[in-house]
């Protein structure tokens, strides 16, 4: 049954789910969307945020958070921790990992405060958060992952400690395809960033993380079956070495742009309201994601080569020095559109639309005029273009977004490879030309945009009130009624 009764309903009143989201915007995003799904379909649920972090919170994390309604949500930054002690090229998986373990006497004040006026029902934590596990079980509060990324690269981190004691060398040398248990063979050099280093810390963290994921009591997947069929029917068979999983993806945020950012959605959604179906490329490689100097301009010349209609979201190259050349009048830091090839906003400007480091995603990839998504193979932005039927180009940058590609082309098939030049990695502007063509106007193109329309119908269905992603999370919020009936009745 996909939701709650009235008995369930009078069994979760004062009960709360306590979710802690290691630091980024990407993980925040889809626990937030997986929390307005629990106490949507089950009234008399709460939600409380424990968020650890190293510094004052971002705007965007207290913009995303204040929407919540107060009746049924609250949220709590956990004092900052230091990283003083850390030298300055650590990277963000050893920093993510140590914000969690050094939060932990911070989480254990809260739950102990949480404990006193509500029934904990579980601690769901995200994919490098599991040394949060040993507070939760102080408190006997059962703890959960909560994966945000794809069911391949959770396959991986199951696979990851026979992988580390089976090859000696780095993955990226590996000669022959990884094969991942219910995964299509992969490169080694195309596993997730921070596997790539096995002599760097951050490795040592995820292989510390992936030994400690059969401890968790289940792992809830943000994904489904339609889009990802091997490896979820994998991850899916009972094994005792790991914990069950539950597809309850796609998990995204629709709602609308908040009033702050009206005045730049505004221009973004009229602007696309003016073209025809399904004729522009959305060009964005997420939050975080930024191309060198050299890049940017191929893709600006390549852009303007293929003759389709754009709408790109630019942020100044990475390769920028911040000094005296770099700083304007006005703001300090040079616009982002003084980067791009000289008179190419004026040649541009009858068939695209260039806008400075964000547009509305979610509201950009409804409309009826985007038919292509030019993006870094972010999860989150993956899985909203999946639920709008946008067929993708896929341009990988960092993280697990390299896999995501190799999914996404070969495996899904619906996406199209841009392609780097040799070692330099850099996708030059013929290679943009073809490929955008490719997508907008081109027989291939045609293939991926049929199939992205069949798996955005399936993931309507399976986040309906009787789809199979609403129902694997009424059977986790059973099981977890069920915990707290045993622990309170023994």
């Amino acid at each position: 049954m996909a939701t709650a009764t009235a008995k369930d309903e009078a069994e979760v009143k004062e009960h709360t789910v306590v979710i802690l989201p290691t630091p980024g915007m990407g993980h925040l995003i889809p626990l937030v969307e997986l929390s307005k799904r629990l106490v949507r379909h089950h009234p008399g649920l709460k939600v409380c945020f424990l968020i650890p972090n190293d510094g004052s919170p971002s705007k965007a994390q207290e913009s995303h958070l204040r929407s919540l309604p107060p009746s049924t949500f609250s949220y709590t930054f956990l004092p900052p921790v230091s990283f003083h002690d850390l030298p300055p090229n650590t990277r963000v998986e050893t920093i993510i990992s140590l914000t969690v373990s050094r939060s932990l006497p911070s989480l254990r004040s809260s739950l102990s405060s949480l404990s006193r006026s509500t029934t904990l029902l579980a601690l769901f934590v995200d994919l490098f958060g599991t040394d949060a596990f040993e507070v939760s079980r102080e408190f006997n509060v059962p703890p959960y992952i909560f994966f945000p990324s794809t069911a391949t690269t959770l396959s991986l981190i199951f696979y990851l400690p026979t992988l580390d004691q089976s090859v000696d060398c780095e993955y990226r040398e590996i000669t022959h395809p990884v094969r991942i248990p219910g995964c299509i063979p992969l490169p080694g050099s195309e596993l997730f960033d921070p596997v790539q280093d096995r002599k760097d810390e951050a490795y040592r963290w995820v292989l510390h993380h992936a030994k400690r994921y059969p401890l968790a009591e289940g792992i809830l997947e943000n994904s489904f079956a339609e889009l990802e069929p091997g490896p979820l029917k994998y991850l899916l068979v009972d094994d005792p070495s790991r914990p069950p999983v539950f597809p309850v993806g796609p998990l995204v945020n629709m709602e609308p742009p908040s009033s702050a950012d009206n005045g730049k959605s505004s221009e973004c959604l009229r602007w696309l309201d003016e073209q025809p179906h399904d004729s522009v490329l959305y060009v964005s490689f997420g939050s975080g994601g930024t191309l060198s100097t050299e890049q940017m301009d191929e893709l600006a010349h390549g852009l303007e080569m293929s003759g389709q209609r754009f709408l790109w979201v630019v942020r100044s190259p990475n390769d920028t020095v911040a000094n005296a050349t770099y700083f304007s009048v006005n703001n300090g830091q040079r616009e982002p559109f003084e980067f791009l090839p000289s008179g190419f906003l004026e040649r541009t400007k009858r068939r695209g639309l260039v806008v400075a480091s964000w547009a509305p995603q979610a509201q950009v990839l409804a409309c009826r005029s985007t038919g292509g998504f030019l993006t870094h193979c972010g999860w989150n932005s993956t899985l909203e273009s999946v639920v709008n039927g946008v067929p993708l180009i896929a341009w990988p940058l960092y993280a697990e977004q390299k896999m995501n590609a190799e999914v996404l082309t070969k495996d899904t098939k619906v996406a199209l490879r841009a392609e780097a030049e040799g070692e330099s990695g850099v996708v030059r502007r013929g290679e943009v030309e073809r490929v955008v063509r490719g997508l907008m106007d081109g027989k291939e193109g045609k293939e991926v945009r049929n199939r992205v329309k069949d798996l955005k119908h399936a993931a309507s269905k399976v986040l309906s009130v009787d789809g199979s992603s609403t129902k694997a999370l009424a059977q986790v919020v059973r099981r977890l009624l069920d915990a707290a009936a045993t622990s309170s009745s023994s």
